[in-house]
């Protein structure tokens, strides 16, 4: 198991106190289920609660969040833990049967052999097959008294409906902006401002958060993008045509790129309507954003946010790149 700072316990998670709570009670009240599902997007911070709530069970101090320090927790921790057991698989795309079969159903007869549970970690539970959902549901239905299965998906519904019977659904919300902003600036010590602009690109994502904030290329991308919008007006539609698809050619990210457009253009809307800088994600740039706002009706300025959300259904739908961008930025121009 990975924890991030070498730090354990509840504590360290960012957002999900519903979860947290739902599982220490259980804890609490020695009422745990067999199985559990949690789910949500990637990156969200399923693994980390699943981990968390595994190392807990089998803390050996018996409280409502892992010591850390006691053998078991340090045995988690290393991820040797001869009770915590992740379910591998070796194709990327699918979970056999075989998978199955092999490191849960033929091993969940055999007792724990230090602690009083066995916890199954089943990362990627919504790439099982249909045979091998069918192989769980047995163990799901008949469970020993010691097993604890949790199954991590980042979709639920790829779940056939036996299995989501038999589980406690544990569903990930977004987290919230200030979460997600205290995170970056406590923790990962991102200045005011890059905090800001990292917390609305995350949209509640924290695994996504952390990525974004420990990627050296990320705040280089928003200058780029924030320059190219700054200059709209002036340029001409090839020329940013030209920019973007040099910007994006190896990186294949002009969906970040469509993102901060409208991170942007929601600015602009934000200061229209109010002329306040508080509220503003690109508080460095008012001046950009003032003089942009002045220039566009509130009309014009859904038009663009229209146009983004437009470019970016054309470009899912493998429609010409240079033609799906002109029309992006003839419409700022234009607006």
């Amino acid at each position: 198991m990975n924890t991030q700072e070498g730090t354990t316990g509840f504590a360290e998670i960012i957002g999900h106190a519903d979860i947290i709570e739902h599982m220490q009670n259980a804890i609490r009240a020695g009422k745990i289920s067999h199985a559990y599902l949690l789910a949500g997007e990637k990156g969200s911070g399923k693994k980390k609660l699943a981990e968390t709530f595994a190392m807990a069970l089998q803390c050996e101090k018996h409280g409502i969040d892992p010591c850390g320090q006691c053998p078991s927790c340090q045995k988690a921790l290393s991820g040797n833990h001869p009770d915590i057991l992740y379910v591998r698989h070796d194709k990327p795309n699918s979970v056999s049967v075989d998978d199955i079969r092999g490191q849960v159903v033929s091993d969940v007869a055999v007792r724990p052999y230090e602690s009083p549970y066995k916890v199954y970690i089943i990362n990627d539970a919504s790439k099982m097959t249909p045979q091998a959902q069918n192989a769980l549901l047995k163990t799901l239905e008949e469970p020993p008294a010691y097993a604890v299965i949790l199954l991590l998906a980042d979709n639920a519904d790829m779940l056939l409906p036996t299995i989501l019977s038999r589980c406690v659904m544990l569903r990930l919300k977004p987290v919230s902006d200030s979460e997600i902003k205290a995170f970056l600036m406590n923790r990962l010590h991102v200045p005011d401002y890059q905090a800001e602009i990292e917390t609305s690109f995350a949209q509640g994502n924290p695994g996504k958060a952390r990525k974004i904030a420990e990627s050296s290329e990320f705040m280089e991308m928003v200058e780029n993008a924030v320059l190219q919008m700054k200059r709209s007006r002036e340029k001409e539609i090839y020329e940013m045509v030209d920019a973007i698809r040099a910007m994006t050619a190896e990186k294949q990210n002009v969906q970040d790129y469509l993102d901060i457009y409208t991170m942007w253009f929601h600015d602009v809307l934000m200061f229209k309507a109010t002329a306040e800088i508080d509220g503003l994600i690109f508080k460095e740039e008012a001046p950009a954003i003032r003089e942009r706002a002045a220039v566009s009706s509130y009309e014009g300025l859904e038009e663009i946010l229209k146009a983004i959300r437009t470019a970016e259904d054309r470009l899912r739908a493998n429609v010409n790149f240079d033609l799906t961008m002109e029309l992006l930025f003839l419409t700022m121009k234009e607006n």
